[in-house]
């Protein structure tokens, strides 16, 4: 049964509101791997619009980091998204993009190592302006090999 979709692109681009009516499409109890950590208010707000667009059918799992210690197996599964939890990850390793990207690598092969339909969505970064900052040429670096890696398995 395993399947991964990988949808990817640009910031406000309607990617996860298609990869919402795709799991949908394939099940009538999908469930919502969310994986954004509660910053701030501006991070409140767009949880809330996101919780908002879901309708009952959708059962929410929250989760910032340690994707695999859920069983997931025989579900549909949206995960939104993989810039996210790799924020997270980047943040708690110090911004060490090396080390971040090897954990991130660990922690997907160990997610992925299920029997269920998932539907993985990530921003695509690269596209834009050239960081000026180390940190965020780091983050940009980190969030395409991800890619990368996540679209091999997809």
């Amino acid at each position: 049964m395993r399947k991964i979709i990988f949808i990817t692109g640009g910031q406000r681009s309607g990617k996860s509101s298609f990869a919402q009516r795709l799991a949908e499409k394939y099940s009538a109890d999908p469930l919502y791997l969310a994986t954004a950590r509660h910053w701030d208010e501006d991070f409140e707000e767009r949880i809330r619009r996101h919780q908002a667009d879901r309708g009952k059918m959708w059962t929410t799992i929250e989760e910032e980091k340690l994707l695999s210690r859920h069983d997931l197996s025989g579900r549909t599964v949206l995960m939104d998204c993989v810039t996210l939890w790799l924020t997270n990850i980047f943040h708690d390793n110090k911004y060490n993009r090396d080390i971040s990207l090897e954990e991130a690598k660990a922690e997907w092969e160990r997610f992925i190592n299920q029997d269920f339909n998932l539907i993985a969505v990530s921003n695509e970064i690269g596209m834009g302006l050239h960081a000026p900052g180390e940190t965020a040429r780091h983050f940009t670096d980190l969030q395409g090999w991800m890619n990368q890696h996540i679209a091999k398995t997809a």
